[in-house]
């Protein structure tokens, strides 16, 4: 139970974080051209993006919130079916961290209407992104790590079968 604790309010850390910088950049960036950080490599930019990803699903705010709301229920599913073993440590974490980036995300589209993102990477004109899409990012690159090259299929076995 005490798992179940730790878990959650990391889980409402993370999410607080997000929503913090998410209010410095409406307060901060909205309305201007931004903030050099690095000429011409990275710049703080205040956008409204009314999709998902990429860009992608514009204007599709009530389906983007079903599959988050999904996506939600298979990671809680799958969290509380992971064995509590030490060696499950990490992919429990990177869970959280997919959850948190996906309620802030989630936030942003009930409350506004569309997920305020600000850090751009003009060298490569990578699109806008915010913390909650780090979260996801870095979690699934942990993920897709761990899943080569730290987990066995008998170690996803016990995931699968909850034990």
């Amino acid at each position: 139970m005490k798992k179940y604790f730790l878990w959650f309010f990391a889980l409402i850390a993370l999410i607080g974080a997000d929503q913090l910088t998410k209010w410095w950049a409406v307060i901060a960036l909205k309305g201007n051209d931004g903030i050099s950080i690095i000429n011409n490599v990275f710049r703080l930019m205040y956008l409204e993006n009314h999709g998902a990803a990429f860009g992608i699903m514009q204007n599709k705010r009530w389906l983007l919130l079903i599959i988050t709301v999904v996506i939600l229920a298979a990671l809680s599913f799958l969290l509380i079916k992971i064995p509590h073993e030490k060696k499950y440590v990490p992919i429990q974490w990177i869970f959280i961290a997919l959850e948190a980036g996906a309620v802030g995300n989630m936030i942003d589209r009930i409350i506004n209407g569309y997920v305020v993102d600000f850090f751009y990477f003009e060298l490569i004109d990578f699109p806008i992104f915010n913390v909650a899409d780090c979260y996801v990012v870095i979690a699934a690159i942990a993920a897709i790590v761990l899943l080569l090259f730290y987990y066995k299929d008998e170690d996803l076995e016990k995931i699968k079968n909850g034990k």
